[in-house]
């Protein structure tokens, strides 16, 4: 495991650009003394915000200037095509070259996706990348995946994300056999579609430490270290999990301003609050992984702030520490082997 990182920054994605993402990169830097930090994008905007931050370039922070920028509403197609100068693709371009071990981005998901997929290809034994992202449980947190990178998947696409997410933990939390459940609308056998049962079988033979099928209440028990579906399934999950979250907060909102008893009521309770608040804060889950590649790729959330980025930022640091891509890679070898 290596401690030292360079991690290439699309520094002009998502919805506020350097604002964010330079402030959050030195943030990170200022934590992480091994840490190096290619911010990729218009240079004199990225000078503007380091000026702003009283900071400049040095051995640790470089400007890699690129001269186009891939609009959240992009085609991802045309953003593959027609803009191969964008600060997205030269930062994904730095991971190939080994100039970058990791690239983060807060910038259009599609195109993201499909730049990652043509520039770095798929590793050995994976046919379709996935985005995994981490969310918090009972018990700690939980890695989910696939989130909306592939909506319609065969049983062996579900294998391999069960795999890639196996060893995702495995890495990240140091855990030789985490737990794997396929998300099904109930726990026998029996349910489910075809696909679904299919990829049941073909998990129990893997080697994985899997658990079964898994309900949608169980992701936030934290019945199992990772949580297999297709893209469609969880992204509406993980949509209406985000629209319970703003639900909850609101109505809480509401109940304790509603007189002058509740909103004594909150004074009192506030502490709780503001610990509640702090421990289910969507910002601290930022940085959904696309695994699968030939190298680190981090989607953050379009709207992050700085104190998200900097989570994107310190995932894909820890993936490349923890040799996430090696681990993938050796699993699908020995499956492969063995089927042989």
């Amino acid at each position: 495991m290596t401690n030292d990182v360079t991690v290439a920054i699309d520094a002009m994605g998502g919805d506020h650009g350097p604002v964010v993402t330079v402030a959050a990169a030195l943030k990170c830097l200022a934590r992480d003394p091994a840490l190096t930090i290619i911010l990729v994008g218009r240079q004199d905007e990225i000078e503007l915000q380091l000026r702003a931050q009283h900071a400049k370039p040095d051995s640790r922070l470089h400007i890699h200037h690129a001269t186009e920028v891939v609009g959240m509403d992009e085609s991802p197609a045309l953003a593959m095509r027609n803009k191969k100068d964008s600060s997205m693709r030269v930062a994904i371009n730095l991971v190939k070259s080994n100039e970058a071990g990791a690239c983060v981005s807060a910038g259009n998901t599609g195109a993201l996706m499909a730049t990652a997929r043509f520039v770095l290809k798929m590793l050995p034994g994976i046919e379709r990348p996935a985005i995994a992202s981490e969310l918090p449980t009972m018990k700690g947190r939980t890695f989910v995946l696939d989130l909306g990178a592939n909506v319609d998947c065969t049983p062996e696409h579900l294998l391999q994300f069960g795999i890639m997410g196996a060893m995702l933990v495995s890495a990240l939390d140091q855990r030789e056999a985490p737990s794997v459940g396929l998300l099904n609308i109930g726990e026998e056998e029996i349910k489910g579609n075809e696909i679904v049962k299919q990829a049941a079988d073909l998990l129990r033979q893997s080697g994985l430490n899997f658990y079964g099928n898994i309900e949608g209440d169980d992701i936030y028990k934290g019945t199992t270290d990772v949580v297999v579906c297709d893209g469609f399934v969880g992204n509406v999950a993980l949509k209406t999990s985000e629209g319970l979250a703003k639900m909850i907060s609101t109505m809480l909102r509401e109940e304790f301003t509603r007189n002058l008893f509740t909103r004594l009521a909150g004074l009192v309770a506030l502490p709780v609050l503001k610990a509640f608040k702090k421990r289910v804060d969507p910002r601290r889950y930022n940085g959904a992984t696309l695994l699968g590649l030939r190298g680190v790729v981090v989607k953050s959330h379009g709207g992050a702030d700085r104190y998200a980025f900097e989570h994107a930022i310190e995932q894909a640091a820890r993936e490349v520490r923890n040799n996430v891509q090696q681990r993938i890679s050796e699993k699908m070898a020995i499956l492969q082997k063995d089927a042989a």
